[in-house]
């Protein structure tokens, strides 16, 4: 598995070398850019890669997940926390607190989830703050 691996990033490096020489000229209009053929295998590329960093990364994290129980439940706690943090900040999101003028360009539920994201933002900015914060308060009163 090794060699093979190290092969495949071995020809996706050489190919992607071969295309990074046949790129468009930067003084090329970029209308005629885009229909590169190089751009465009450059691309495919990047998402074969993403695509399989992003698989990789799921099936060792839930491999190891399920692996151990007590990081099971410790997950599910947290995915539960910010489930509720969520749905806090989706019912205290307003979405009539735009001015006029923006409302045009947009609907009341759009606003309303652009102020739930904005609320989820603040609350968790305020929790990370807060568990940076209090083990150092509580450290420096236990001496």
């Amino acid at each position: 598995m090794h060699k093979f691996l190290k092969l495949f990033l071995l020809i996706i490096g050489i190919v992607s070398a071969i295309l990074w020489y046949l790129l468009p000229e930067k003084d090329m209009p970029v209308a005629e850019a885009a229909q590169s053929g190089a751009m465009n295998t450059m691309f495919m590329i990047t998402y074969l890669l993403l695509g399989i960093a992003v698989v990789a990364s799921l099936v060792f994290t839930l491999k190891n997940l399920f692996a151990n129980p007590a990081g099971l439940k410790k997950t599910l706690f947290v995915i539960g926390g910010f489930l509720l943090v969520v749905v806090i900040s989706y019912v205290l999101a307003s979405g009539t607190d735009v001015a006029d003028d923006y409302m045009a360009m947009s609907d009341e539920s759009t606003v309303k989830k652009i102020g739930m994201g904005l609320n989820v933002f603040f609350i968790l900015t305020v929790v990370a703050v807060i568990s940076i914060i209090l083990p150092g308060i509580k450290k420096m009163f236990s001496k």
